[in-house]
């Protein structure tokens, strides 16, 4: 690809609209009718095996709702690995700047119990993003960078970048793992679950979860709450959106979804209620099918959701 040149006094042209990074594992995901008791054996009624990771998930989204879209991530030399990029190939999500190493590509498996929706996941993973991996000068300079922070001094030598050509910074956290905290100041909208948000910050409620949070984020924060509904708070101001309900097939991925929903949005241009509405909508309809991608709207769909007035949780 053709670098960029710079010109004194004027910022490089805007190349992207999404540029992620973040964990590709393989998903192989059982659909059972219930879940077992420990050391028991059940029967699967349907089994799903694609792509998955938050950011690449949020990409395949942000593609089908017709945005250029880039990732970076690493994956092995194995079939594994092939089956991902295959899949981005498909997906119109751009893949020249995956990096292929010589180790096994991560894998997730796990049970979605049928009815409820919900899932448990296994993660394996010995494939990593140094900082070292990533060559700035060769990347499209995108409006928004998309970052899960599991290579932590990766993510914040991406953000860094992001952030001198212009781009606004993202980031999603579901649970508490590494300490990712240290990229907090750089990011522009923290978009984080529960399940995160209430341990990290000690909070008894979400109101005070973000109060706490602001005080390692300057930008707008968000956090999500499944089938409670999200709140954000932006300009001094909190907003609250309730999940929509539809008929829940897998919960896998709702949370990438929201982001989807969320970043499409934020691109447009559109304010912090639009775009918990646009979030929510897009995590109800994923969860419609199992995985984390096969439910992923296109743009006609999410603007009929959203036009059909959609019944709520609240």
């Amino acid at each position: 690809m053709r670098r960029l040149k710079k010109t004194k006094g004027h910022k490089p042209p805007v190349a992207l609209d999404c540029l992620g990074m973040g964990i590709m594992p393989l998903d192989l995901l059982y659909t059972i009718e219930q879940f077992p008791p420990p050391g028991g054996k059940v029967n699967a009624v349907d089994m799903c095996l694609q792509g998955g990771g938050p950011v690449p998930n949020a990409l395949v989204g942000l593609s089908r709702l017709g945005l250029r879209t880039a990732l970076i991530t690493v994956v092995g030399n194995d079939w594994i690995g092939r089956v991902g990029i295959e899949e981005l190939k498909k997906e119109k999500v751009d893949y020249r700047y995956v990096i292929i190493k010589k180790a096994s590509s991560a894998t997730a498996a796990g049970f979605i119990e049928q009815g409820s929706g919900q899932r448990t996941i296994a993660f394996y993973r010995k494939v990593f993003l140094k900082p070292t991996d990533l060559k700035t000068s060769r990347y499209p300079i995108p409006r928004l960078v998309h970052l899960d922070g599991r290579d932590l001094e990766a993510s914040i030598k991406l953000a860094k970048w992001g952030k001198r050509v212009g781009a606004l910074i993202s980031f999603d956290i579901g649970s508490i793992r590494n300490d990712v905290s240290h990229i907090f100041p750089l990011v522009n909208h923290l978009v984080v679950a529960d399940a995160y948000a209430l341990p990290f910050t000690g909070a008894k409620t979400i109101k005070q979860a973000i109060k706490r949070l602001r005080r390692h984020c300057p930008g707008s924060i968000v956090i999500t709450e499944g089938t409670q509904g999200s709140t954000g708070f932006e300009k001094g101001e909190f907003i609250y959106q309730p999940a929509f309900k539809v008929n829940s097939v897998d919960t896998t991925g709702a949370g990438d979804a929201f982001h989807t929903g969320y970043l499409f949005a934020l691109r447009q241009g559109y304010d912090m209620a639009a775009r918990l509405r646009f979030g929510a909508a897009a995590a109800a309809l994923k969860c419609t099918k199992a995985g984390g991608r096969a439910g992923l709207p296109i743009l006609n769909r999410l603007k009929r959701f959203l036009n059909s007035n959609p019944e709520t949780y609240a």
